[in-house]
């Protein structure tokens, strides 16, 4: 987590070492959720190794999922993190996922330690709000084809992880559709 940190503003040693106080480390086995639906969100989290995947349920009960994240990213319902009320998703590790955590007291302790902590969330919250658009542009531009070789192209280690289902999902293709993305690709 430092050296995301560190790649994103320049901290002093000291200023990064406040860290080594406030993260604590959790273990979340394959299937079990960092955060379900209508839990308040009070915590962000990095991924030292594994995969979450973000989801909520639609109308019709099909869960919908709205997100993955991988090693070295950060998650959260950050939503329901800023405003603090009930998550609208469910946080779940797709396989044994080791984290660091940091949660809202900590992270508010950081940011009034200093501008470059208070610097960094900004930045953060400015590449998350970057990220959302370019997945909702990605569905008004691209195909389902197009979704997947991005996604293919960033993360294919993690892929095979990923049931199908859950991927045709986030790519908004039925697991069909997505088996012939995969075929076309070969």
């Amino acid at each position: 987590m430092k050296s995301v940190f560190q790649s994103i503003q320049d901290f002093s040693k000291d200023e990064l070492s406040l860290l080594d106080d406030l993260i604590t480390f959790r273990i979340l086995k394959k299937g079990e959720f960092l955060l379900t639906e209508n839990q308040v969100c009070n915590e962000i989290v990095f991924i030292k190794k594994g995969i979450l995947r973000s989801f909520f349920l639609n109308h019709k009960g099909d869960e919908i999922t709205n997100c993955f994240a991988f090693e070295n990213e950060f998650m959260a319902s950050f939503a329901s993190f800023i405003t603090q009320e009930k998550a609208e998703e469910n946080v779940q590790a797709l396989v044994d996922t080791e984290l660091q955590v940091l949660d809202r007291k900590a992270l508010e302790k950081l940011y009034q330690a200093s501008i470059n902590w208070q610097e960094t969330g900004r930045k953060l919250t400015e590449m998350e709000f970057v990220n959302l658009q370019k997945r909702m542009v990605s569905f008004q531009k691209l195909s389902g084809a197009q979704r997947y070789e991005e996604l293919y192209k960033n993360h294919q280690k993690y892929l095979q992880l990923i049931p199908l289902q859950y991927l045709a999902s986030y790519l908004g293709v039925t697991p069909r559709h997505l088996s012939r993305i995969r075929k076309a690709m070969v």
